[in-house]
């Protein structure tokens, strides 16, 4: 097992689930973790309880993949707890450049996503545009408003863990929807790195309990699914992540607003053509950059992982 390997995918993926419009899910599936992942996860059974109820923890270990899951959740705690900040800044100062350079992530990603299925026909195209057409609806689905809720951040964790290992969905744009990214994913992670545990434990516990209780519920039915009905899930896949073009399209106006906390808060986004000026030219060259990106990433799919 090459965990260095396995940590670098881990940052990978958390890097996408901390940007809007772009999931981790995406990044496992392309780095040929996918299916491992998911299996490791369904893992955690009554067979693991029990292993570990009775100390065997060589066992255990064995059991669940420890060392693999191990490797890569570092990987994606230290680039969320690294990367918020920067993405703070960049989203403040730099939207459009920071924008586009994950509409070419995900534009390199399709093909990668689309030739894992093994035979396409009429169904796997009815299963793409389905779920071409999921993604646009939430695309156009209208932001909530900011809950600090306990049950409310309970439910946030769990709907967006499903989000985050569901290639093409984004868990941090569900958040968005829900009202919660900049409370969840930005103040709250960047109150963790200032060491701020008072104010950032009582969002971000509850967000963890739903998150991997959402993980562990969905890892079971995703394990079932990709094996009764691998290329129907995996052209539903594809129409996800071609779909979430449209939430991370880097030309934006701003649409409805809300006051918080003497902050004005941004609900929703209207996408527009952007004028060709040196900006766009940038803009245009930064998205070659994310594709090449991904296509590096897609080839550290075949480091060896198993």
């Amino acid at each position: 097992m090459n965990l260095f390997g396995v940590f670098l995918k881990g940052f990978a993926m958390g890097a996408a689930n901390v940007v809007p419009g772009v999931s981790g899910g995406t990044v496992a599936f392309i780095t040929g973790i996918y299916e491992r992942l998911i299996n490791a996860l369904k893992s955690f059974d009554f067979k693991a309880i029990k292993l570990l109820g009775s100390f065997k923890v060589k066992e255990f270990i064995a059991h669940v993949d420890f060392w693999f899951l191990a490797a890569l959740g570092v990987g994606v705690l230290t680039s969320v707890l690294t990367l918020a900040k920067v993405l703070e800044v960049g989203f403040e100062k730099y939207p459009i450049y920071v924008a586009a350079l994950f509409f070419g992530l995900i534009v390199a990603s399709i093909p990668s996503v689309g030739k894992m299925v093994k035979k396409w026909s009429l169904s796997r195209f009815v299963a793409l545009a389905a779920g071409l057409a999921i993604a646009l609806c939430l695309a156009f689905t209208p932001s909530a408003s900011e809950n600090t809720n306990l049950l409310y951040l309970m439910l946030c964790g769990v709907v967006a863990m499903c989000s985050m290992i569901i290639p093409g969905v984004s868990g941090s744009f569900v958040l968005l929807l829900m009202g919660n990214y900049q409370l969840i994913m930005i103040a709250s992670v960047n109150k963790v790195s200032e060491g701020n545990l008072a104010e950032s434990l009582p969002i971000l516990l509850p967000v963890g309990v739903g998150a991997v209780v959402g993980l562990i519920a969905l890892s079971h039915f995703l394990s079932w699914l990709f094996k009764r009905f691998h290329d129907i899930a995996v052209s539903v896949i594809t129409g996800f992540v071609a779909g979430s073009l449209v939430i991370i399209w880097p030309w934006k106006i701003p649409g409805e607003t809300i006051i918080k906390n003497s902050e004005v808060k941004i609900l929703s986004y209207t996408n527009h053509i952007p004028q060709i000026d040196a900006q766009l030219a940038i803009a245009v060259l930064i998205i070659f950059i994310g594709a090449a990106v991904m296509l590096g990433v897609e080839r550290l799919g075949s480091t060896k992982t198993e």
